[in-house]
């Protein structure tokens, strides 16, 4: 059969490098079983027997030429239901790196799910509870030495973390590209994610005022291990309560050095779109580092003193920050 390959983000984000896992086990699978597997032309359409297409954001556009017989599936397809897996065999096989030959690491999962149940999250419907998935053994490529774990709580699972402690000493850098929990964080732990080698930062997530406590005292702990608050990273929800989470970038980086990347809420199929205050605070006032030297409503002030060309979006913000 000729299989074809939709990846709805590589054709929407121009820049986009990072790999689809799902389309690379699918890629595998069917190069196993003797069939040819490419890139999905439009032009070409009538000369595949099979087409799958994977869309991960429901903010990308679908594309109007996909067959209507095509496979899809994915978080981004709202009519695809939630809990969508791959089949077993196909999630079964190693991941096919040669249809994203940029790609100079290895991807995967250690653990599975997730045993919160946060209002802004897909995984548990999605996933499930967490539970085991892979050793590292299983996940590492031998073309290289960098190993991206998509794990969405592994410091949740004891499984995750006995994972974690054996990659100490193993020549992998890693990245945990997800974010984790500082409240799972105590002295044990802080010692191993202290004695792995990392690709950039160590990564925690920052959603509610009542996380910072937590990554305060991570830091404090990791420090005593030799990491210090540059080398940490932090993903920071952005509700349409600006004032909330201007109040959590204000108390992060009182840890000198820290990284903060804003994300607006959005679910599309709960109706919750980010609206232009969101997008102005996670694009352009944390986005482009403007947080570093000025606080939220320093930032409006000047953009309000030096008339912004963006007078539409600037009212906005003046008028309905923090407001619904």
């Amino acid at each position: 059969m000729r299989v074809g390959l939709h990846d709805a983000e590589k054709e929407y984000l121009k820049h986009k490098t990072y790999p689809n896992y799902a389309l690379m086990k699918i890629s595998a699978y069917h190069k196993a079983r003797g069939d040819s597997v490419e890139w999905w032309d439009p032009l070409m359409t009538v000369s595949f027997d099979m087409i799958y297409s994977s869309k991960v954001f429901d903010f990308t556009p679908e594309n109007e030429y996909l067959p209507s017989w095509a496979i899809r599936g994915g978080t981004g397809y709202p009519d695809i239901p939630i809990d969508q897996t791959l089949p077993s065999e196909a999630d079964a096989m190693f991941p096919d790196y040669s249809i994203y030959p940029e790609c100079d690491y290895a991807i995967g999962y250690l653990t599975r799910g997730c045993p919160n149940h946060c209002p802004w999250c897909v995984v548990p419907a999605k996933e499930g509870n967490i539970r085991p998935y892979r050793t590292w053994e299983q996940v590492v490529r031998q073309d290289t030495s960098k190993l991206v774990l998509m794990d969405n709580n592994i410091l949740a699972s004891e499984y995750g973390v006995a994972q974690l402690e054996s990659l100490i000493g193993s020549g992998y850098a890693i990245d945990l590209n997800q974010g984790m929990d500082a409240r799972l964080v105590d002295n044990r732990i802080a010692n191993i994610l202290a004695r792995l080698k990392w690709i950039s930062y160590i990564r925690f997530s920052c959603d509610q005022i009542p996380q910072i406590e937590a990554i305060e005292k991570v830091a404090e702990l990791l420090e005593q291990y030799g990491k210090k608050p540059y080398n940490l990273f932090v993903y920071l929800l952005v509700t349409k309560d600006i004032e909330n989470a201007a109040y959590r970038v204000e108390r992060l980086k009182r840890l000198k050095g820290i990284s903060i990347y804003a994300q607006p809420e959005r679910n599309e199929r709960k109706g919750i779109i980010p609206n232009a205050v969101q997008r102005e605070f996670a694009q352009r006032y944390v986005y482009g580092h403007c947080y570093r030297t000025e606080t939220w409503a320093e930032y409006i002030r000047r953009n309000k003193e030096m008339g912004s060309t963006r007078q539409g979006v600037m009212e906005a913000v003046v008028s309905n920050c923090g407001e619904t």
